[in-house]
């Protein structure tokens, strides 16, 4: 069975020089303007095999999703990850790893978020796109970073999407403290959002992702929990989340 869409890669000007951030996109059938997805990527495990930091993250699970709802989604690598210029620096800890330490880790946050702004500064040169129909998501950091983004940028989206979203793992003690505090800053967002998590990932917990959910909520925030049976890898059982999915574009993308 042929999948329900095509694949092709550009590359977006990055704030830092010369360095420029590889696009992967998946194009549905026909021609005209598209709704598009904007969907980031996570980290690379425990931040060691700087071989893993190479390799371009496409979700096909996620591609075909969108692409049978003629929905166009956009793959951001950013900065030192897949093809992407630059160095890898998303919290990363000196002697090598993700560490723990919450400033180093806000500080790869704040990268993250600079390279989000430069891949947007950049969509309205993609053809195909209609910039009246933007949603975001992400799956694990990519997943935090969409919810905070769509807040800290209101008016860019229509959605925002958060599978098993989180910065810190709770091996980290600071998660607690850190996670909360960026999802909260999607608060402002203005939009429904849709959070989807495993009941048993072994990164966050469910009672930490409901505690991040409801911080969001009390500061202003808008949208839905759902807790599924799954873990970590929650995204690629699209039998346990799309239904939920379906209904949720269905509102907030009427037209």
């Amino acid at each position: 069975m042929s999948r329900p869409y095509r694949i092709t890669k550009t590359f977006a000007p990055s704030r830092e020089g010369d360095v420029e951030l590889e696009l992967v996109i998946a194009n549905p059938p026909g021609s005209g303007r598209f709704p598009a997805m904007i969907f980031n990527h996570g980290s690379t495990g425990r931040g060691l095999n700087e071989a893993v930091f190479r390799r371009t993250i496409s979700p096909a699970v996620i591609a075909g999703y969108f692409a049978q709802r003629g929905w166009m989604t956009i793959f951001p690598q950013r900065r030192g990850r897949g093809k992407s210029g630059g160095v890898y620096s998303e919290g990363l800890a000196p002697e090598g790893g993700y560490s723990c330490h919450t400033a180093i880790a806000l500080a790869g946050f704040e990268r993250a978020v600079e390279d989000i702004d430069d891949v947007m500064d950049y969509l309205p040169a993609l053809a195909g796109v209609d910039m009246t129909r933007l949603a975001i998501g992400g799956v694990s950091r990519g997943g935090i970073l969409a919810i905070a983004f769509a807040g800290m940028r209101p008016g860019l989206f229509k959605a925002a999407v958060n599978f098993n979203g989180g910065w810190l793992g709770q091996a980290c003690p600071g998660y607690e403290a850190l996670n909360p505090q960026l999802f909260r800053r999607g608060a402002t967002a203005g939009v429904s959002t849709l959070w989807l998590h495993g009941s048993n990932d072994p990164y966050y917990s469910i009672a930490h992702c409901v505690k991040n959910h409801a911080q969001f909520l009390e500061a202003g925030g808008l949208g839905q929990f759902v807790a599924l049976r799954a873990g970590h890898g929650l995204m690629f059982k699209p039998a346990l989340w799309s239904a939920h999915m379906d209904k949720y574009l269905d509102a907030q993308f009427p037209f």
